[in-house]
């Protein structure tokens, strides 16, 4: 896992090695020798070294290989940074310790906080998107035996893909890595939500684990205030009832009274473990209703689980009388939890015109 900032001086039997289109395979020395890539013609008077192949073409309808890692180690931190149009067309797939099932399978601008296609900035601990589209995500990424991590161009266009994955190896690594779980993310949408139901972020999760965060993309399609539900935990041999039942949905994520600064209205806000960084407003033309992003980032308080888990958030508004409104909204949600095996339970993800914003 990563060092906390008190560590940081630490000397540790470690190396780091960079996986990026300069050095496919994080090489010791083998980075920068490429005669051929994206920016050749750019380099053409200055040769080989001078930034040739900075970045990939994902051709519709095929999958790239970011990183293949043999071997113990962890992903330290991952940059990528693509058009928004493809934000939610491309797919992250993350294996770990040769599964055949991926552990993490989310669209990629949803994986870094960003489900909307349009940019917000995030400035969390976790993940950070900067200007104008630098996706990072700073989750530990442990794996014991191999690392494999795809994108899937499930779009109509081609997709041009820069990003670089830094991971390390070495006996200390090795040593927090048997200690570890390994990164899980789901992605789940209802659109709209069926009536008087919940949505849905986890469901069959077995293992031993915790669950580390929550990223939200709410489009409320009715007016008044869409976050008046519950946030609900099932743990281990909850049935009916959860252990942890929250207040609200603004609460989760640490804000109170509708996100609403008066006389502002909707205020975003980007903290390092929570936040509403964007909020979409209508325009007066194509985008009617407003649409909001959120995360809250349980790394402080992680939520653990012995055998099993269960997630889900509850869509409420008000009507007449003082009387909860069960809502019907578009709630895209990505979930992400260690848990002590490489895969389990998860959901198809939706295809391209179910994913459309």
């Amino acid at each position: 896992m990563s060092l906390p900032p008190t560590d940081v001086a630490r000397l540790r039997c470690v190396r780091t090695r960079s996986i990026s289109p300069e050095n496919p395979d994080g090489a010791s020395g083998g980075g920068g020798r490429a005669t051929e890539g994206t920016g050749a013609a750019c380099a053409r008077d200055l040769g080989r070294g001078w930034k040739v192949s900075p970045s990939v073409v994902v051709e519709p309808g095929e999958s790239h290989v970011l990183a293949e890692i043999e071997g113990t180690g962890t992903i330290t931190h991952v940059w990528l940074t693509t058009h928004r149009r493809h934000w939610r067309t491309l797919a992250l797939r993350a294996w770990w310790d040769g599964s055949t099932e991926p552990a993490v399978e989310v669209p990629v601008g949803d994986f870094f906080a960003s489900g909307w296609e349009t940019f917000a900035q995030v400035s969390s601990a976790m993940v950070a998107c900067n200007p104008h589209g630098g996706f990072n995500a700073y989750w530990p990424m442990p794996f014991h035996d191999g690392a494999r991590l795809t994108l899937e161009n499930r779009g109509t266009e081609p997709a041009t893909v820069y990003f670089q994955i830094t991971y390390a190896v070495g006996p200390d690594v090795e040593e927090e890595a048997r200690a570890s779980g390994v990164l899980h993310a789901q992605f789940r949408r209802s659109n709209p939500l069926p009536e008087r139901t919940t949505h849905v972020l986890l469901d069959g999760v077995e293992g031993r684990g915790q669950y580390v965060g929550t990223y939200l993309a709410w489009g409320s399609n009715s007016p008044g205030w869409w976050g008046e539900g519950e946030m609900k935990f099932y743990l281990d041999a909850d049935s009916e009832f959860p252990t942890i039942c929250g207040t609200g949905t603004e609460d989760y994520f640490g804000g109170a009274w509708n996100f609403d600064v008066p006389g502002a209205g909707y205020t975003p806000y980007s903290t390092p473990y929570l936040g509403l960084p964007q909020v979409l407003r209508p325009d007066g033309l194509y985008r009617s209703q407003q649409r909001f992003g959120m995360y809250r980032w349980h790394v402080p308080d992680p939520i653990h689980f012995d055998e099993r888990l269960r997630v889900e958030v509850q869509a409420l508004g008000w009507q007449s009388g003082g009387r909860y409104l069960p809502l019907r909204d578009d709630i895209a949600s990505t979930a992400f939890f260690y848990l002590d095996r490489p895969s389990t339970s998860r959901p198809p993800l939706p295809d391209v015109d179910a994913l459309a914003v």
